[in-house]
């Protein structure tokens, strides 16, 4: 299996540029080796205080967004999270049966239009399937539209019949970027939700423990919490 390649560093990447672009400027103009790495090291510590400030602000754009704690939500919560947020923005909301829902997680309407949205609290990229059940219930629901909403990203394959598809897909920066535009006062807290609607517990069949949710290498799943006594496992 090809190993999958590391994302690279925009700022590292644009320090390392500039750093080398300044080098040959001052070098080109004063010939010296000397001045030359002085200049660079002046400019790699306003580069690097200039990323730290960045850090900084995108770290405290996360921490206003709430977005770690929609992380820890099982997807329940994340479904009657996104109600409550839409809700604030002038949708009537109504969230759907955990079982037999037709493909759609939330309805929300505004101003005569009606949208289906599925709700994808995931730990991976969402795949086509989202995008299918979300188109799906467009005629079940009598919908203008569908949007699948996720804490997460989406395959190139859900992209694609997204597009083809007109479904809305609202992904991880998106999400974020929209709490971020609303009034601070009127977001619905992440740990209100959490604490209103406790994850479900779920207990091993083979040895009565407790089931926690894990992370596997393509999708989540519960395992007892006994392992490595027991590895009884349960899908989601």
């Amino acid at each position: 299996m090809a190993k999958r390649r590391r994302k690279k560093d925009p700022i590292a990447e644009l320090l390392g540029l500039s750093v080398m672009g300044v080098f040959f400027f001052v070098f080109s103009k004063s010939n010296s080796f000397e001045v030359s790495g002085i200049f660079a090291g002046i400019w790699i510590g306003i580069c690097l205080a200039g990323s730290f400030a960045y850090d900084q602000v995108k770290n405290d754009c996360l921490k206003r967004s709430g977005i770690t704690e929609i992380d820890k939500m099982d997807g329940r919560q994340f479904e009657h999270y996104l109600g409550l947020l839409f809700k604030t923005q002038g949708y009537k909301t109504t969230v759907t049966r955990a079982a037999g829902d037709y493909g759609a997680d939330l309805v929300i309407e505004k101003e005569g239009k009606k949208i289906v949205v599925q709700a994808k609290r995931y730990s991976k990229n969402v795949g086509i399937e989202a995008v299918q059940q979300a188109q799906a219930s467009i005629a079940h629901y009598k919908a203008h539209e569908a949007w699948v909403v996720s804490n997460s990203d989406y395959t190139d394959a859900a992209r694609n019949l997204a597009s083809s598809n007109s479904v809305r897909l609202i992904n991880r920066k998106m999400l974020i970027k929209m709490i971020l535009e609303m009034n601070p006062q009127a977001v619905p807290d992440p740990k209100n939700v959490i604490e209103e609607l406790p994850q479900k517990q779920i207990k091993c069949d083979r040895c009565g423990s407790s089931m926690v949710l894990r992370k596997g290498q393509k999708y989540e799943f519960y395992g007892c919490s006994a392992y490595p006594k027991c590895r009884s496992t349960k899908a989601i």
